[in-house]
């Protein structure tokens, strides 16, 4: 009797704990089946860790890739190169992660039927982009190699993320073999996996900074003869700026009003500032998260310390990144999130629309309305309003030096202060000199097809 027992609780308790693995098993599936089923290397939904089925357009429905029968890409090489950092290529050499995010979506995946095709054809992925204002941004840059991002700070839909330099996909040149560093970086897409020496854009996050803590500010004046000295080291300036206040700092650039400006904010207020507006972190949109920043003042002498004030010392930025804090400045101090991919449809089904994320707080309203102005009257004063007509353009050049006889990169970035054009940017031209000359031709060319884009949507 008591072996016939024994067996009977060992045989619950093996049954006890088949159920409970079933169970375990089953609880997991319906969390996870459709991470397991649509991993990357699955072969019912990528080719070469790339997107492997169905159908990518743009925002106004034009097909940029089409992967029912083969990877086809645009009709037109422009359009082919433009957005090659946001397809993939072939093998895989370009990740095209934020569109491989949804791969699942587009194939159709629920616990019963596994993964499934009504089609046979797979879904289709509406981007924010604009094959118009990437093709207008790749004929600008002009073989020149950089990043350009637009977006819309109400909605945060992305219309422009172009990097250089690219390739047709359809006609893939010998960069293994190539010497002249035309191709140098090409598999980088440059507007999320790029840092960059910010240089004088940096200035916008100082000033604001200084609104915040430096009580009168805005009474102060700050005078520059070209340099600012620290003992042995200093500051300098191209020319010799006279007395500038806040405003008239930021509209000449001015080196040695800022290092001025950094003694009154501290270096306190500069890290707490920093992190608070988030030009640093990294951002995470659409599966991918962007390079992430750098804003370190450790054990760093004054005229060091200044220098990171003017955007310079170790300072990085990604332009994704700093792209949305414009867009948060533009917004009274909050902004919207950037996304790409706005719509997938699998067959009849909606499986995934875009929302909109704010950002969150980033700084009061006042202190975002007053940097508003203060960038308003560096295009009405310094820019010229004439290169952007019709549009009311706020910003800030910069020029980032790299050391050595290497040419600076030149940087240029601001928002659209416009209900009609809410749109946040940032320029980036590696080795082009001055931030202004270099920039503002090639971003008044971006900003005019933006602004026809969304005049006809």
């Amino acid at each position: 009797m008591n072996r016939v027992t024994k067996r009977t609780w060992l045989m619950g308790l093996f049954l006890l704990v088949l159920l409970g693995g079933m169970a375990f098993f089953l609880v997991e599936y319906a969390l996870f089946a459709e991470t397991w089923v649509t991993t990357v290397g699955s072969p019912h939904v990528y080719n070469n860790a790339n997107l492997g089925t169905g159908t990518v357009v743009d925002r106004s429905g034009q097909v940029l890739l089409d992967i029912s029968e083969q990877r086809t890409y645009a009709s037109d090489a422009d359009t082919r190169k433009s957005t090659l950092h946001w397809l993939g290529d072939r093998k895989g050499y370009i990740s095209a992660s934020a569109v491989s995010n949804y791969a699942g979506k587009m194939v159709g995946f629920d616990l019963i039927d596994g993964v499934y095709q009504e089609s046979g054809d797979g879904g289709e992925a509406s981007l924010t982009l604009s094959a118009e204002v990437q093709n207008v941004a790749l004929n600008a840059m002009a073989g020149r190699k950089g990043t350009i991002g637009v977006y819309n700070y109400k909605t945060g839909e992305i219309l422009c993320a172009l990097t250089t330099p690219t390739y047709d996909p359809d006609n893939v040149p010998d960069i293994a073999s190539d010497t002249t560093g035309a191709y140098e970086g090409v598999y980088l897409n440059r507007f999320i996996q790029s840092t960059y020496i910010p240089g004088s854009i940096f200035k916008t996050v100082t000033t604001a900074a200084a609104l915040e803590c430096v009580p009168d500010i805005l009474d102060k004046t700050f005078y520059c003869d070209g340099a600012y000295e620290y003992g042995t080291e200093r500051v300098t300036c191209e020319t010799a700026h006279g007395t500038r206040d806040l405003k008239g700092a930021l509209a000449s650039s001015c080196n040695c009003s800022f290092a001025q400006i950094a003694e009154l904010v501290g270096k306190e207020n500069m890290l707490k500032y920093v992190e608070q507006f988030q030009v640093t972190e990294p951002l995470s949109f659409d599966g991918i998260t962007t390079a992430e920043g750098n804003y370190d003042i450790s054990y760093t002498a004054p005229v060091s310390f200044a220098w990171s004030c003017i955007g310079q010392h170790t300072d990085q930025i990604n332009p994704a990144r700093f792209m949305t804090f414009m867009g948060a400045v533009a917004g009274g101090g909050e902004g919207a999130e950037p996304y790409l991919v706005s719509q997938v449809r699998c067959g009849e089904d909606v499986t995934y629309e875009a929302k909109t994320v704010k950002t969150g707080r980033i700084m009061p309203q006042e202190t975002a309305e007053t940097l508003q102005s203060y960038m308003r009257a560096n295009v009405q004063n310094v820019y010229g309003d004439w290169n952007f007509p019709g549009l009311n353009v706020c910003a800030k050049s910069g020029t980032s030096q790299l050391g050595g006889d290497q040419t600076s990169n030149a940087m240029f970035a601001g928002f659209v202060a416009d209900e009609e054009y809410p749109l946040a940017f940032i320029v980036v031209v590696e080795n082009g000199g001055y931030g202004s000359s270099t920039c503002v031709p090639i971003l008044s060319k971006v900003l005019a097809a933006c602004k026809d884009v969304l005049d006809n949507q």
